[in-house]
């Protein structure tokens, strides 16, 4: 089954996977600290502005994952002292689904030590949610937040976790894991 893009989000433990039939060539890069998805040098040249975007943002509050541009200010919001519900839905609804040919949603979620939260903008609905085991929602099919089976141990193993999935066209993913100790983040390129 193709479900597009996803997060996995619980209480301290959290992925993203990257999912495409039409821009595979992607990875994951850290830059200053946030996991950044970028075309690899073997991907065409393109203007599509959801292809490159930050995918993870550390925060004071948690961590917010994210499949594109919302990632930052939902960032931004949580570090000007937003509870994570109101900055997830605030910057959901600004930014809305995705523009392109397929309305794609935009998912994402904030991993906290003690509290976290998912949500999903799509055409026809914008939905937050406070979580209290793993979670899943995706841009297709599973584009509903719902409980999901994600039994790991930190970010290395929640990412190639959400890698490994039986969900079709694997790309790349990230895991990220919080707790009272800090925060950890772990990627997983397919190599």
């Amino acid at each position: 089954m193709y479900i597009g893009r996803f997060v996995v989000v619980g209480p301290g433990v959290g992925a993203y996977r990257v999912s495409s039939r039409s821009f595979p060539n992607r990875k994951v890069i850290e830059r200053e600290g946030d996991l950044t998805v970028v075309p690899t040098s073997e991907a065409e040249a393109t203007d599509n502005p959801y292809v490159s975007y930050n995918c993870v943002r550390p925060t004071d509050s948690g961590v917010v994952v994210g499949n594109g541009s919302h990632t930052d200010p939902i960032a931004e919001k949580l570090g000007l002292g937003y509870p994570a519900r109101d900055a997830i839905a605030l910057s959901l609804l600004a930014l809305d689904f995705e523009k392109d040919d397929y309305d794609t949603p935009r998912v994402a979620g904030v991993v906290g030590a003690d509290e976290s939260y998912v949500g999903i903008v799509r055409r026809d609905a914008l939905v937050v949610e406070r979580v209290t085991e793993p979670t899943l929602v995706a841009t297709y099919e599973k584009d509903r937040p719902e409980s999901f089976e994600f039994a790991v141990e930190g970010a290395e193993e929640a990412a190639r976790t959400a890698y490994d999935l039986d969900f079709e066209h694997p790309v790349c993913a990230v895991g990220v894991a919080v707790s009272d100790d800090g925060i950890e983040t772990a990627v997983e390129n397919g190599n």
